[in-house]
């Protein structure tokens, strides 16, 4: 009969242990989720119910309705929608030849204009917003979302993610043997680099998709008309109630808003993973 030592049985308390830690950060984490979906099915004296209310309700679409008589919400759903793929594709462009360039290359400045682009980081918004907001209202681009996009296109932490990825991910033999056959640099990065970095760009991208879809500061400062609202701007229209909050009709809008977040990293959630976890691996 096989016995269980004091180290298996210490072992298998410290995996159950770490697992149940695990399922309540998971729960924790999902609560509000959960909240917001209980509250956004409910009338809006839900939110101030004694005991909470726990259970999805069946008033979602009657909530929504009157969001639909507040704002334009589709139309600021597609605006978002916009914004965030045009300035997530472009950031997954010039980022991973930034970092292409900052990894496998040698030039005059290298190490010195790298830890320009870092020092960036340490440069609060809101310090930027006075030099970005009189650049685009002298480039006419104040109330159109070319002032969003465009100062959003590259990012330091982009470059950054992309250099480290890069730096390990691709090997400097496959690069040398690319040249001796006659690739240019930029066919190197179509056919051999960019195949190897696609956990990368997908964690990237779903990183810059959210913090675009979610940034609310920047378009409340250069969008002025409301059929150019992103779905942030929109929101916060819903607050602006004499009768008081009602927050039923908030939460049902604000969970529609957040369904594209949810099926974007979804549908990339494999990738997500996969970067942030191998790219700290050195091959």
């Amino acid at each position: 009969m096989q016995t269980t030592t004091a180290g298996e049985r210490k072992s298998a308390f410290s995996k159950l242990t770490y697992h149940i830690v695990l399922l309540l950060g998971a729960l924790l984490s999902i609560f509000p989720f959960y909240w917001m979906l209980v509250i956004s099915t409910n009338d809006r004296s839900a939110a101030f119910h004694v005991p909470p209310i726990l259970s999805v309700g069946d008033q979602f679409f009657q909530n929504f309705d009157r969001v639909l008589e507040r704002i334009e919400f589709f139309e600021a759903l597609g605006n978002s929608a916009f914004v965030s793929f045009a300035t997530t594709i472009s950031v997954l462009f010039f980022c991973s030849l930034a970092g292409f360039a900052f990894a496998k290359f040698q030039f005059p400045g290298k190490k010195w204009l790298f830890l320009i682009v870092l020092g960036t980081l340490l440069v609060p918004q809101q310090l930027s917003v006075l030099p970005n907001y009189v650049l685009m209202s002298k480039l006419g681009w104040i109330d159109s979302f070319k002032a969003i996009i465009v100062p959003g296109m590259v990012n330091a932490f982009g470059i950054f993610w992309m250099r480290q990825y890069i730096e390990s991910a691709v090997h400097d033999e496959m690069i040398e043997a690319a040249r001796v056959d006659g690739s240019g640099y930029f066919g190197i990065f179509l056919r051999m680099v960019l195949p190897v970095i696609t956990p990368a760009l997908a964690t990237l991208g779903i990183l810059t998709f959210m913090n675009v879809w979610n940034d609310f500061f920047w378009p409340l400062v250069v969008l002025k008309n409301e059929s150019n609202f992103t779905i942030q701007i929109a929101l916060q229209q819903l607050s602006s109630n004499r009768d008081g909050l009602d927050y039923g009709m908030i939460m049902s809008a604000t969970f529609a808003a957040t369904v594209p977040l949810i099926i974007v990293f979804l549908i990339f959630n494999r990738w997500f993973i996969s970067g942030l976890t191998s790219g700290a691996v050195k091959s």
